[in-house]
């Protein structure tokens, strides 16, 4: 499997917060990957060392196949990033940005760009202090996907959203990424959101991850026994929280259990609540 990116043993500390603690992920080649975690569990402190922003204090960073240290401007070229609240200057409108923005990049698609202005029902006119919440999102998309990056980086662009811009957003994500092949690495905590965009999760928890693979391979693994009266015993299972247990699924299959016992299987949002709620919440 070919990877855009991969992180190994990843530590980052902001003074006393162990913000990562060991943290090892790998987001395969043209995939949309969601990057599941509640809130301060290291999250956009993980996007933000891909970016270049920070370094970490110990483990390796792989882009592109290349190791790097911190990432180098050249790299940077090759990435798109849309952060949780995307900041312009205010007296610009939307083709004035992308002017500005497209000198930074040697591959800069002016007219593709154009396109996505009016795909995405982007108002050319309008200065940028002057558009919705909604209609600026939109438009670091646009802004992220005119030089044609080989990865995209989006930081829970969905955040503040209403229902009807969140779906909208997300189904330009999915056509966008079709037609260009590019990678996409997105966090959020709002499960229905990956589950109707991403073909491969990570479920991150107090800055190390919990569980990496297809919702499908996380659903065959992570299982609720109902009907017991006592905890569980066997060292093929990893106790996630309370009666949600963890294992291959060849174990689930041999479990043996006690009468009147029975296994359940999840949904997404119920496995990702269990290993959510064991987090330490932290400030990164």
């Amino acid at each position: 499997m070919t990877c855009s990116l991969r992180l190994e043993r990843i530590t980052h500390r902001f003074g006393k917060v162990l913000a990562l603690d060991g943290l090892d992920l790998a987001v395969p080649e043209g995939e949309i990957y969601g990057f599941l975690g509640r809130n301060g569990a290291g999250k956009t402190t993980t996007l933000r060392l891909l970016m270049g922003l920070i370094a970490p204090d110990a483990g390796r960073i792989e882009l592109f196949g290349e190791a790097v240290r911190s990432v180098p401007v050249r790299l940077k070229r090759r990435i798109g990033f849309v952060p949780q609240e995307p900041h312009f200057y205010p007296w610009m409108t939307a083709r004035q940005l992308g002017r500005f923005v497209g000198g930074f990049y040697p591959h800069w698609d002016a007219a593709g760009f154009e396109r996505l202005l009016r795909r995405l029902d982007i108002p050319t006119d309008r200065k940028a202090s002057a558009m919705s919440g909604g209609t600026r999102t939109k438009l670091a998309l646009a802004l992220a996907f005119a030089p044609r990056p080989e990865l995209l980086l989006l930081d829970e662009p969905t955040t503040g959203l209403d229902p009807v811009a969140r779906r909208e957003f997300n189904d330009q994500l999915i056509e966008l990424q079709r037609e260009q092949g590019t990678t996409v690495m997105f966090s959020s905590h709002l499960v229905g959101e990956v589950e109707q965009v991403a073909q491969r999760v990570g479920i991150i928890q107090a800055g190390a991850t919990r569980f990496e693979g297809t919702i499908a391979s996380l659903r065959a693994q992570v299982r609720r026994f109902a009907g017991l009266d006592q905890p569980f015993v066997d060292p093929r299972f990893e106790q996630v929280r309370g009666d949600v247990y963890r294992a291959d699924a060849g174990a689930w299959d041999a479990a043996g259990l006690p009468a009147g016992a029975r296994v359940e299987a999840l949904g997404l949002e119920d496995i990702f609540l269990a290993f959510a709620r064991t987090d330490e919440v932290q400030n990164a």
